[in-house]
């Protein structure tokens, strides 16, 4: 099978489809490695409004459930901050729990201070408040957290002794532990400096002196830096009991098989497109074969990287393209029109990635739609 596809000069060349897809399996052996994808959402297209289509949304969950994952609910994957709302990820979040049941301890839930206005924010009291506002809100349906960065205590810390202050306080109120969350600035200019420095090992030390306190009220830490150096150095200055999750959507594979000291679980965003092949390699790794768990993952590495090139925030875009490719989808329109973000080239080139890691699941379905979207593009 073949299509043609713009090269970088514009001129149209054939591409051959030869890559096997990688099959849906459900895994037979638990794995030794805990495993969140982060979920994207899929936008209604017939709304004036830019709502949810909750049918397709909570699908795709299930879809990731069944290949073995758990799921990071109303994240910066599904358009946290960048389109969902906390009302919008309140209703998704309820609705996910529920469409779960039995299996709804799988889902953690984001929970941030976006409740707050842009400009709402005075003093950290406002931060406290919109924090526990949110913790309540889930925990009251069974609910379990992850405790996202806050551009609202970005704006109004003055130290890091502020963000050790409104840590404590906050981790109070949890009623089952949580994981933290350390978002970067490429995923996110606003948080920038976050935990009250912009040196990594001063904001290590900020953040470590609040995991010592509050030992009992965390499961663990996903860290979004994209940097494998600064990942390997904090997991080695966890109390053990401190789980790493790694947020690195660039050194997954390395992180997640670790070293003689250590490993990391995995949050990731990424895990949303390469699902089939993530799956297959967390459950190689789990019989104690990282060779194929390497060269499952390996392929994916290429694709991931273009993803979350710059802009990195725009990575939502790659990863609905892949969904929508794949057939999750009947449509390519993302909540507040985020599939704009990105051009054709990375369209393109997002193509002829996915399917060089096996990860068009259905060729023929692919190259329709592939086809499709360059002749909107007048191709």
């Amino acid at each position: 099978m073949k299509i043609n596809l713009p090269n970088a000069r514009g001129k149209l060349t054939p591409f051959i489809l030869k890559t096997e897809p990688i099959k849906l399996q459900a895994p037979k052996t638990p794995w030794n490695r805990i495993a969140f994808a982060a979920a994207h959402v899929v936008a209604d297209p017939l709304s004036q409004t830019g709502s949810i289509d909750w049918k397709a949304t909570l699908t795709y969950r299930r879809h990731l459930m069944k290949l073995g994952f758990n799921i990071a609910e109303a994240m910066d994957t599904s358009q946290r901050g960048t389109g969902l709302s906390w009302i919008e990820a309140h209703e998704l979040i309820r609705r996910s729990l529920e469409d779960a049941g039995p299996l709804s301890p799988r889902i953690y839930s984001g929970c941030g201070t976006d409740n707050l206005g842009p400009d709402d924010a005075r003093n950290l009291d406002d931060v406290i408040g919109a924090y526990i506002m949110q913790i309540k809100a889930v925990q009251k349906m069974g609910g379990r957290i992850i405790l996202m960065a806050s551009r609202a205590l970005v704006r109004v810390a003055k130290s890091p002794d502020d963000y050790v202050k409104v840590y404590s306080h906050v981790l109070q109120q949890v009623n089952h532990p949580v994981i933290l969350h350390w978002l970067g600035g490429m995923f996110d200019p606003a948080l920038k400096g976050y935990w009250g420095n912009d040196s990594f090992v001063m904001s290590m030390e900020t953040c470590l002196a609040i995991i010592n306190a509050n030992v009992s009220k965390i499961d663990g830490i996903k860290i979004s830096l994209l940097d494998a150096d600064k990942e390997v150095a904090m997991r080695r200055a966890l109390p053990s009991s401190i789980k790493m999750y790694t947020g690195d959507d660039l050194n997954y594979a390395q992180m997640i098989e670790g070293d003689a000291l250590g490993h990391s679980h995995a949050l990731l965003g990424i895990f949303d497109a390469i699902a089939p092949a993530a799956s297959q390699a967390l459950t190689a790794l789990a019989k104690g074969h990282p060779e194929k768990f390497n060269a499952l993952l390996a392929p994916t590495v290429p694709l991931s990287r273009l993803i979350f090139s710059n802009p990195t925030q725009c990575y939502k875009t790659g990863i609905v393209f892949l969904a929508w490719l794949n057939g999750f989808q009947s449509h390519f329109v993302m909540v507040a029109g985020a599939q704009s973000a990105r051009s054709l080239p990375y369209f393109v080139e997002c193509f002829k990635l996915a399917e060089k890691a096996g990860l068009l699941l259905k060729p023929e379905l692919a190259v329709k739609r592939m086809k499709h979207l360059l002749a909107i593009y007048g191709v």
